[in-house]
């Protein structure tokens, strides 16, 4: 009997192990990619993909649906890297760190994601959730945990200072 517990426990390890992959693979170029526009060096941006993937880890989640997953993890890499940022102070960009950037969808710097990575991080997380990921200012709303009405303001008013900043260009 203990062998078949031990034979069963093994196949769920590694059922799990390959789940992890599977997360990793789908995602660690977004997670990437958010956390670079906030800690904007490319060292600390590895360390809170690095965090997220353990947090993963840690709390053996099981989600819904891979929109679950995807809001799941752009909300833990938001968290850290804001976290990192108030212990760390750091606020210094390497823009040229994203040319660097693997995978299928290589994140090329343009005028436009300078602009953005300029904006404050209110101002930031929305453009680039709305943007770059794809989400309506409902999701937006749940996934940062704030009005739906607030973030609709935040994406007016991102758009009008990227337009100022754009056309002054």
């Amino acid at each position: 009997m203990d062998r078949t517990l031990s034979a069963r426990s093994d196949e769920m390890e590694e059922n799990l192990s390959q789940t992890i992959e599977e997360i990793y693979a789908r995602n660690v170029n977004m997670i990437y990619q958010v956390s670079f526009s906030y800690m904007r060096n490319k060292a600390d941006t590895e360390d809170v993909v690095e965090d997220v993937f353990v947090n993963l880890l840690k709390t053996k989640i099981v989600f819904e649906s891979f929109e679950h997953e995807k809001a799941w993890l752009l909300r833990t890499a938001i968290n850290l890297c804001k976290n990192a940022l108030k212990h760390w102070r750091r606020r210094n960009a390497d823009i040229d760190d994203y040319e660097n950037i693997q995978g299928e969808n290589p994140f090329a710097p343009s005028e436009t994601l300078r602009a953005v990575m300029e904006l404050p991080d209110k101002y930031k997380e929305v453009i680039y959730l709305h943007y770059y990921e794809g989400y309506t200012t409902a999701e937006i709303a749940q996934i940062l945990k704030r009005n739906h009405s607030t973030i609709r303001n935040h994406l007016q008013e991102a758009k009008k200072i990227l337009k100022g900043v754009l056309e002054n260009e």
